[in-house]
């Protein structure tokens, strides 16, 4: 496992439909795992999953273990601020417990370089996500949006997951210059 190398590949047209299925079936894992069953539709919807990949700057990213395809990202490059942010993550089942997310994260950290400051988010219920973020990557927890907290960047009514749209908010500072 030492040697094993992970590497970044902008995903391209042709391969679109694969990374977007692949994101909610690894999606999907975690909310089952935690309420059951998923709710109607694809987490992320198809509709979210577009705009996210579709977004002025955002750079859709496939994981490659070994050339392999195994996991993606969708980024959102600021190339004035350098404020950038990561969107979706994923590794697909069958590869997690091994190291590749966090090899994955700093490939991402080294492809943009110059970046000052990342964000990212993830559900409240996803505490294997929080875990990573905090705790491997070393991302802080910057706000906590919930009931009394709404994130205003969300439109209203528009809960992804079960239950409620409890969300953290990460932020990690890269360099100050």
């Amino acid at each position: 496992m030492a040697n094993e190398i992970i590497t970044l590949a902008e995903c391209n047209a042709s391969d679109l439909a694969t990374f977007k299925r692949e994101l909610q079936d690894a999606f999907a894992v975690a909310v089952i795992d935690e309420f059951g069953d998923l709710p109607d539709g694809p987490i992320p919807s198809d509709e979210d999953l577009n705009d996210a990949c579709m977004a002025s700057g955002s750079v859709v990213l496939r994981i490659l273990l070994d050339g392999q395809k195994i996991g993606g990202a969708v980024v959102m490059i600021n190339q004035e601020t350098q404020r950038n942010r990561l969107d979706l993550f994923f590794v697909k089942t069958g590869y997690h417990g091994r190291g590749l997310g966090l090899k994955a994260w700093l490939a991402i950290e080294n492809r943009y370089e110059q970046t000052r400051i990342w964000q990212t988010h993830t559900p409240y219920f996803e505490k294997r996500n929080i875990h990573f973020y905090v705790n491997k990557c070393g991302f802080k927890i910057i706000e906590f949006f919930n009931k009394y907290h709404p994130d205003p960047h969300r439109l209203a009514g528009a809960g992804e997951f079960p239950g409620d749209d409890d969300a953290f908010q990460f932020e990690k500072v890269m360099r100050t210059d």
